[in-house]
């Protein structure tokens, strides 16, 4: 009996083939391991299936009828929503090459299976893929970073405010806290599908620009699905707007098309931080308040200083 059985609830395996009989094959080995299968059969339902029920394990045929398993393997490994854990297994109608088995695995394969699968070996090793995603995502929701931007999570960005303000209290310099999120326009002409897409893409820009923009010394974010932070020893007021003013012009540049995209901000700053008697925490706090009213707001200031200061 597998060790998979042990769970509460069984893994989860999407398996993409445009073949029934070879579908029901792999079922069969692995349902009584302990495995639950959720098929597709083609490439388009197999990045349906798995966005839609984030499975364990992926095996993915390369014979597909519409898009080519190898290139379906290389969109999931590109797409933030899918685990970089997820063991991906690329199956073939014949018998692998070894150039066909380099090109599964550069384009992000675990492994590449043959035609003939071993009933016993198969389950086994399986069950190790599997086992070594859960330990991997168990360390990525206990680390201090969002598994989808690898920018610092709540509790990462917290703990490094508090670094950083200790550094600005004992030299006496500027500190600031700077939040940040996309609102898409709900104009008419775009259906919910396109408001959506805007937003995701907004989102992902923002966080690619604070990746590339973000000073080393800076603590960078994110809050929620949507919100992020920078927090930032020797900046002030002034150098929180400019901040907020570049992410703005970056995401005007990108998005040129379809629903328009605006960035609201807002920030605390003090010029400071010894004389300020203020935790990082509570600042954090002061600059969410702010962007959330700049939010509320679509005619008002796009950016708002905590307490109604002046930008």
């Amino acid at each position: 009996m597998s060790e998979q059985g042990t769970r509460s609830h069984p893994p989860l395996v999407v398996i993409a083939n445009s073949q029934e009989w070879h579908t029901r094959s792999l079922e069969s080995i692995l349902g009584p391991h302990g495995y639950a299968v959720l098929r597709a059969y083609t490439g388009r339902q197999a990045v349906d299936r798995v966005l839609t029920s984030q499975p364990d394990a992926i095996i993915l045929d390369t014979d597909l009828p519409d898009i080519d398993g190898l290139e379906v393997c290389r969109t999931l490994r590109g797409d933030p929503r899918v685990s970089p854990s997820t063991p991906i297994l690329v199956t073939s109608p014949g018998h692998p090459s070894r150039q066909k088995r380099l090109e599964a695995l550069r384009a992000g394969a675990w492994d590449y299976l043959g035609s003939t699968l071993d009933g016993e070996e198969l389950p086994l090793r399986l069950d190790a893929y599997v086992r070594a995603k859960a330990d991997a995502d168990r360390a990525r929701e206990e680390s201090l970073l969002d598994q989808l931007t690898g920018l610092y999570n709540i509790r990462g960005l917290a703990r490094r405010a508090r670094e950083l303000g200790s550094q600005a209290f004992r030299h006496r310099e500027p500190f600031a806290c700077v939040v940040v999120a996309p609102v898409v326009d709900h104009g008419e002409g775009h259906d919910e599908a396109a408001l959506e897409a805007a937003l995701a893409s907004a989102v992902e820009r923002i966080a690619r620009a604070l990746r590339e923009t973000g000073r080393v010394s800076d603590a960078i974010g994110r809050l929620g699905p949507t919100e992020f932070a920078v927090i930032a020893q020797g900046t002030d007021s002034q150098g929180a707007v400019r901040l907020a003013n570049r992410l703005q012009r970056s995401l005007e540049t990108a998005m040129e098309e379809g629903p328009k995209v605006r960035v609201c901000a807002g920030y605390d700053a003090v010029a400071d931080y010894h004389e300020a008697p203020i935790e990082p925490s509570d600042m954090l706090i002061r600059a969410t308040m702010a962007m959330r009213l700049s939010r509320a707001d679509a005619n008002g200031n796009w950016i708002r200083a905590f307490e109604g200061r002046a930008n």
